[in-house]
């Protein structure tokens, strides 16, 4: 279940709670009048079953409660009531399936902003990897896998091109270079310091027979990374999903930086363009994947969602 806040013109109010009352999947309403302050108004709550969120969600947002009042949407995480099981059982589908497209747009949005903290994590996973390398240690490319963040922004241009939204698309794609090109450029910094203390040489890229796959792009690579963005599309708007899945989308991105990272002052050069195909193949695997994905949903949702009049 989902808890909907709505903060309503007196004037709206009465059409509020008519999208809210004529929902059997809506449940538990509540009225205040004069509760709100700022923005002056009435406040209503009520819960809502997640697969029929969009309809109500889009019902509101045609009141023009954005400019007027203002929606507020929260997770349930333990609701005891015989009404809101009801709810559930009348609206179609499972809750874990249901894609609330609201929450999906304010998440992806989110994702594509460009922050300390990205950069941070991006820079700490590449470097990581490009230790994984050297050594020929698979555990730190899984390590710096799952402390990749560079999910986010490939799901943001999956949802910017489903739903159209050039900025969305345009603030990914700078994330993505900007992170990536900081952290190619802070390991590669890094790696060449050590060239020069001696604590790495060339040699150490000749022969690792355990992480060689990442200099070495084939068909399994590209059907791993189809694999990998419906997995971390799925992640993202299922109603529950593991927070491990969303973040376990890296496959050879990172790792495939962090080599390139090391190649470089290591003077590897085949090494260079191998792990740029690599990079290249995964991301445009992700990003197929995820938009084919998002698309489906959206089709699936648009046909046997639940559909909510608004009250006139």
């Amino acid at each position: 279940m989902l808890h909907v806040r709505v903060i309503s013109p007196a004037d709206r109010t009465d059409e509020v709670l008519g999208i809210a009352t004529d929902c059997p999947a809506v449940v538990n309403v509540l009225k205040l009048p004069g509760a709100a302050h700022a923005p002056v108004g009435d406040l209503v709550e009520f819960d809502v079953a997640r697969e029929a969120a969009n309809g109500v969600l889009d019902a509101l947002r045609e009141l023009g409660l954005k400019d007027t009042g203002g929606i507020t949407v929260e997770q349930v995480d333990l609701s005891i009531s015989s009404a809101a099981e009801k709810a559930e059982e009348v609206a179609p589908g499972d809750p874990d399936d249901a894609v609330v497209w609201d929450e999906l747009t304010a998440r992806t949005a989110a994702e594509t902003r460009l922050t300390w903290a990205f950069l941070a994590f991006l820079a700490l996973a590449t470097q990581i990897a490009a230790i994984g390398a050297l050594l020929d240690q698979p555990i730190l490319i899984v390590g710096a896998m799952v402390l990749g963040p560079e999910f986010g922004p490939v799901a943001a241009i999956c949802f910017g091109v489903m739903s159209r939204k050039g900025p969305l698309i345009g603030k990914a794609v700078r994330t993505l270079v900007v992170g990536f090109t900081a952290a190619v450029l802070i390991t590669m910094a890094c790696a060449a310091a050590g060239r020069l203390l001696g604590w790495i040489e060339p040699t150490m890229l000749d022969d690792r027979p355990l992480t060689d796959f990442i200099i070495h792009p084939d068909r399994w690579s590209f059907v791993v990374a189809l694999l990998a963005g419906i997995a971390g599309i799925l992640s993202m708007t299922a109603g529950k999903s593991s927070t491990l899945v969303g973040v376990f989308i890296s496959v050879t991105t990172v790792p495939a930086a962090g080599n390139l990272a090391v190649a470089v002052p290591l003077g590897h050069w085949s090494e260079v363009s191998a792990s740029l195909i690599q990079l290249g193949v995964n991301l445009a695997g992700m990003l197929i994947a995820g938009t084919v994905t998002l698309f489906v949903q959206r089709a699936l949702w648009s046909r046997y969602g639940m559909k909510v009049a608004r009250s006139r």
